[in-house]
């Protein structure tokens, strides 16, 4: 036992931090296995907002939770795929290739103007150079 004032209060607040930390981790198993055992969105969003609470009180790491989050989306997105197999329409699909056709173009662009200012950058340094090397030549 603590003999030490500052001692015995922080048993008392360790004691009440654990008893808090075990009724999140608790919530955050219930509902895990609520989710795999019935993967629906509702689930999903009540185990992502439990896995949040506990990276948020530092009982679990991000990265552990990032795991976890993959997861049960990857349930639920197997869940949906076996009851529904949806058709995709012809005009949804025209959609997002050109989409895809929009961004590709923003892309070249982009990677153009990027490669036009690196060739003005080294003319400019290229003339600075000359322009030295004659001033060098006019004082010797």
């Amino acid at each position: 036992m603590p003999i030490l004032q500052n001692a015995k209060k922080a048993l008392r607040s360790s004691r009440k931090k654990a008893v808090i930390n075990s009724r999140v981790k608790s919530i955050l198993k219930t509902k895990t296995d609520k989710m795999r055992k019935e993967p629906t969105d509702a689930n999903l969003t009540a185990a992502f907002s439990s896995i949040d609470k506990t990276v948020k009180r530092n009982l679990m790491h991000k990265n552990k939770a990032g795991r976890l989050k993959s997861q049960l989306s990857k349930l639920v997105g197997s869940e949906l795929k076996e009851k529904s197999s949806v058709k995709v329409s012809k005009k949804s699909g025209a959609k997002k290739t050109t989409a895809k056709k929009s961004g590709a173009k923003k892309t070249v662009a982009k990677k153009a103007s990027k490669k036009a200012a690196a060739k003005k950058s080294v003319a400019k340094k290229a003339t600075k150079k000359v322009s030295k090397a004659k001033s060098s030549a006019v004082k010797k």
